[in-house]
């Protein structure tokens, strides 16, 4: 009787540990799955800009930008625009803040409408190039497509300074294999009465002119 009950007694002790470790690791497992899984955000272009993409001087909904966005929900429903954009704000700036904003937006278009307020007070070249690869690069690193839009400095600034501050967004363009726009005034730069009376800033007639110029360059992003 006792070599009959043998075989029984060895199953169940290879048995009850064996459910036990399956049990064990399954509860873990479980513990280990998030509560909840966090939906995807909505697809975000997201600029990076001084005061004239924050509409400086004028109510906010008249700004290109937001005239931008007006588009944007008209043509992609279901897209949005985050304007991170601060009067004021150097390449440095940006690259202060750009780990942060593409982490809390997750864009799939990161704008970089920046370098002016470098260019006026005459900071050194290779530090703006510098910040804006840097924002071209956390941008891509999360993997948005990335437009850079350019800026040109008066002449007074010197030939030298004037030509290199221009050549500096093809170039980075070249280098990232980003979309460029290389001036953000053209349609208006020559037109004094586009600019308030500190003649930097723009009037509320011209930033539709502005919005259509960013838009032929932005739209093939979109898609």
């Amino acid at each position: 009787m006792k070599q009959r009950n043998e075989a029984p007694r060895r199953w169940l002790q290879w048995t009850v540990p064996l459910v036990l470790l399956v049990v064990s690791l399954f509860g873990a497992t479980h513990a280990a799955l998030p509560a909840k899984v966090q939906p995807l955000p909505p697809p975000t272009v997201l600029v990076f800009g001084d005061s004239l993409s924050t509409a400086y001087g004028l109510d906010a909904a008249q700004g290109w930008v937001a005239l931008t966005a007006e588009r944007i929900a008209q043509t992609r429903p279901g897209w949005r625009v985050v304007n991170a954009s601060i009067s004021g704000e150097t390449s440095a700036g940006g690259a202060a803040r750009v780990v942060r904003e593409v982490a809390r937006n997750r864009p799939t278009v990161v704008v970089i409408a920046l370098g002016a307020n470098d260019g006026l007070r005459g900071l050194p070249l290779r530090q703006t190039r510098s910040n804006l690869a840097r924002m071209i690069g956390a941008a891509q690193g999360v993997g948005a497509k990335v437009l850079l839009v350019g800026m040109r400095m008066p002449p007074n600034y010197g030939a030298e300074y004037t030509r290199e501050f221009e050549k500096t967004y093809p170039d980075l363009a070249a280098l990232f294999d980003t979309a460029l726009l290389p001036f953000l005034l053209e349609p208006i730069a020559r037109d004094r009465d586009a600019f308030q009376a500190d003649n930097l800033h723009l009037v509320a007639g011209v930033q539709p002119l502005l919005r259509d110029h960013v838009w032929r360059a932005l739209e093939p992003l979109l898609k």
